[in-house]
């Protein structure tokens, strides 16, 4: 018989500052976007590039993936709400059934992924001056440094979680099970993260410890496969000669990352979406088929070696 390590998830909301928190999801962005810019310094470093051209594609590629994430989210996966609702798609508010602010909750991977390349498009031309598989090819070691992060920062949020299992790595995420109203009012504590902390901890609310199933960490099953996505991009750029392989790095990443998103999704909670409409496979897994596609389409065709 299998038995789970029994793995409490109760994480602090973040870095308490007295004054301010550091959220944890929010700093995880902080940290990616900050790598993928030391990353990219070093490629243009290597490349003969203009630094000056940096900032700007620090500032492209930030908004390309917040703005297109949101979108993603949006038309992907809960078009349903905010067409009722289009001032909630870029503001961070509820006006129903009552105001309250709610910060920026959903964003999809998919549609960043689409929204920095449409911006790789405008760059090379505007900026770089350079084909706009030059930019992908060395803007995916970026990117993909800067998905394990994110997967981390879900993590620490205890949102998108798998399905319950029986498997050791199992966990039980208190506050994906419990909103902070659940937990204030089976708790009778005011305070959401002492009512959470409680549940967590004092032997009194076992009962309610009990109820929260054991479900698969999908967040750090991707996180820990990206990690291998990275390598390998990371080792191809800087050991081999496939950079000069004009679209091979970009398609090679669409095809791992994606593939990887492919088998994670086989054991990850519905996201919602179009899924039930087709059936068979989640949205995740739909929307991934496509990038996969295309990334095999550069891979094969990326024989010819270009100058640079």
């Amino acid at each position: 018989m299998i038995h789970t390590l029994n793995i409490v998830w109760n994480p602090a909301e973040g870095i308490d500052l007295g004054f301010f928190v550091i959220r944890f999801y929010s700093l995880m962005f902080v940290v990616a976007f900050g790598l993928g810019w030391y990353i990219m310094k070093n490629i243009f470093e290597r490349e003969n590039e203009s630094i000056d051209k940096l900032d700007s594609l620090f500032v492209w590629t930030v908004l390309a993936t917040l703005i297109g994430a949101r979108l993603g989210h949006v038309f992907f996966y809960d078009w349903e709400y905010f067409r009722n609702h289009l001032l909630e798609i870029f503001l961070p508010f509820r006006f129903s059934p009552k105001f309250e602010f709610t910060g920026f909750q959903g964003l999809a991977s998919h549609g960043a992924a689409i929204s920095i390349i449409i911006a790789m498009y405008y760059y090379s031309k505007k900026i770089l001056k350079r084909p706009i598989l030059w930019i992908l090819d060395r803007v995916v070691i970026a990117v993909a440094s800067g998905a394990i992060f994110v997967r981390l920062g879900n993590f620490f949020n205890s949102e998108i979680v798998g399905k319950e299992t029986n498997s050791p790595f199992g966990i039980k995420f208190i506050q994906d099970y419990y909103s902070k109203a659940d937990a204030v009012n089976a708790t009778q504590i005011a305070n959401p993260k002492e009512a959470f902390n409680a549940i967590a901890t004092n032997p009194k609310f076992a009962n309610l410890l009990a109820q929260v199933p054991v479900k698969h960490p999908t967040q750090l099953y991707e996180a820990f496969c990206y990690v291998f996505v990275f390598a390998i991009l990371f080792f191809l750029y800087w050991k081999t000669e496939s950079r000069k392989k004009s679209g091979f790095l970009f398609g090679l990443f669409l095809v791992l990352l994606f593939s990887v998103r492919m088998v994670v999704e086989s054991v990850k909670e519905s996201q919602g979406g179009f899924e039930n409409a087709l059936g068979l496979l989640s949205t995740g897994q739909w929307l991934s088929i496509p990038f996969i596609l295309i990334g095999f389409y550069f891979i094969f065709t990326a024989e010819k070696p270009i100058k640079i």
